[in-house]
C-alpha cells in the first residue's frame, strides 16, 4: 500500500520480476475492501496513505485483527524512533524505511515467507502440549501466552522470540539467533524494538515482571526469577 503511483509501480514491478503476485492499493479504505474478500499473503504497507497521515497504523492494526500470522512490513520514509516503535507496535514484524537497497528490502521479504513455510512443514504439535516455565505458559499449536494464568497478547513474530529465549533459559541469545528461531530477517534496532515491546506486554500484565535481561554487547536472555 503506497499512495505515491510512481513509487508503487516501481515496487510492484520489482515484486513481480521476482516472481510474485502483487495486488496495489493507493489508501486505507480499498485495501481493506480487499483484505475482506481475501487475506493475503504478505503486506507492505506505508504510513502515509491517501489523505491519511497515518492511514497505515490503522490499516495494520486492522489487519492484525484479522489475522495474528499475516506477515506485514511497514515501508516509509519515516525513520524516527517514535515512528518505528509505533510500527511494531501496532503489530507490523518489520519495519524499514525507503533508502534501503532493494535487494535487502527482497531479502526481508523473502525471510518472512521462508518463515510462513517453516510453520507449514513443521510435525504436528499436540493440541494438549504446553510448555511451562515458572509462571509462563506458551501454547505452540495455538501461539498463544500466558502468564501468572493471564493472557499476554503477542504477535506471531514476538511468540517465537520468547519462545527461542524460553527453550534454553539463562542462556545468552544472539540477535541473530533470535532473528533465526524466530524465522525473520531483520535488523539490530527492530529486534531490539522487538524485545522492549515483549517486556512492556508482560509489565502490563504484571509490574513486578523483570525476566528478559539485556546482555551488553551480545544479546538477551530469559532469567529463571519467575520460577
Amino acid at each position: 500500500m503506497e499512495d505515491d503511483a510512481d513509487l508503487r509501480d516501481n515496487y510492484a514491478d520489482v515484486f513481480r520480476d521476482q516472481g510474485y503476485t502483487i495486488d496495489t492499493h493507493v489508501d486505507r479504505p480499498s485495501a481493506e475492501q480487499a483484505f475482506e474478500a481475501s487475506l493475503p499473503d504478505l503486506a507492505i504497507i506505508d504510513i502515509g496513505l491517501g489523505r491519511e497521515p497515518e492511514g497505515g497504523f490503522a490499516l495494520c492494526q486492522w489487519l492484525r485483527q484479522k489475522s495474528r500470522s499475516v506477515p506485514i512490513i511497514f515501508l516509509s520514509a519515516r525513520d524516527s524512533d517514535l515512528d518505528i516503535v509505533s510500527g511494531l507496535r501496532m503489530g507490523a514484524d518489520d519495519y524499514v524505511t525507503k533508502d534501503m537497497s532493494l535487494p535487502h528490502l527482497l531479502a526481508r521479504v523473502a525471510a518472512l515467507f521462508r518463515r510462513i513455510e517453516v510453520l507449514k512443514n513443521e510435525p504436528a504439535i499436540d493440541p494438549n502440549k504446553e510448555t511451562v516455565f515458572g509462571h509462563l505458559r506458551l501454547d505452540e499449536q495455538r501461539f498463544k501466552v500466558a502468564w501468572q494464568n493471564q493472557k499476554v497478547d503477542l504477535t506471531l513474530t514476538e511468540f517465537w522470540m520468547v519462545h527461542a529465549l524460553t527453550l534454553h533459559p539463562g542462556h545468552v541469545k544472539k540477535r541473530q539467533q533470535l532473528m533465526q528461531e524466530a524465522h525473520i530477517y531483520v535488523d539490530d534496532a527492530t529486534i531490539t524494538s522487538h524485545i522492549k515491546r515483549i517486556r512492556k506486554k508482560f509489565i502490563a500484565v504484571d509490574p513486578k515482571f523483570d525476566c528478559i535481561d539485556t546482555v551488553y554487547g551480545m544479546g538477551y536472555r530469559w532469567t529463571a526469577s519467575d520460577a
